[in-house]
């Protein structure tokens, strides 16, 4: 089954795109790796929630907000690497999450985002991961993800 359709079986529908908030690329593609920017979880160019997890935004919020920021970045490679058909692989997931000090179940709301790859992408969804907590995000939101992902061919062109 084709990840296009994977993604319509999961009723998933791929977001537009959110313009960089400043002087970046969305990802860089260089031979048969994408490696994404850091995303937010924006829709249509805008935070949907912002706050510190387990403050002002619940783990079950951020778990979901993770999810959009993943979306986010399948957004970004299902361009890059010319349809999300040709990703071999999630390689590496970094999750970023703006927590207090002693916030401390930082894996369980990365799942947000492992558990969507692994649902579309199977075992090649299941990249290495760090889940982290810092003391601030842009324009406090509450999580940013970023992604490198491997190609099966790195000679088919990005979208466009």
């Amino acid at each position: 089954m084709s990840i296009t359709q994977k993604l319509k079986e999961l009723g998933i529908e791929l977001p537009g795109f959110n313009p960089p908030a400043a002087n970046y690329s969305p990802a860089i593609r260089t031979g048969d790796f994408i490696f994404t920017a850091g995303q937010t979880p924006k829709q249509g160019g805008k935070l949907i929630m912002t706050g510190k997890v387990g403050v002002e935004v619940s783990e079950e919020q951020a778990y979901e907000a993770v999810k959009t920021c993943a979306l986010n970045c399948l957004t970004i490679v299902d361009y890059y690497a010319g349809g999300l058909d040709n990703v071999a692989d999630i390689v590496k997931l970094t999750v970023f999450l703006n927590t207090e000090p002693d916030f401390a179940d930082h894996a369980k709301i990365g799942n947000g985002a492992s558990d969507l790859f692994v649902s579309v992408f199977g075992a090649h969804g299941c990249a290495a991961r760090s889940a982290v907590g810092v003391a601030s995000l842009p324009g406090n939101a509450p999580c940013e993800i970023e992604l490198v992902v491997r190609l099966k061919d790195a000679s088919v062109p990005p979208k466009g």
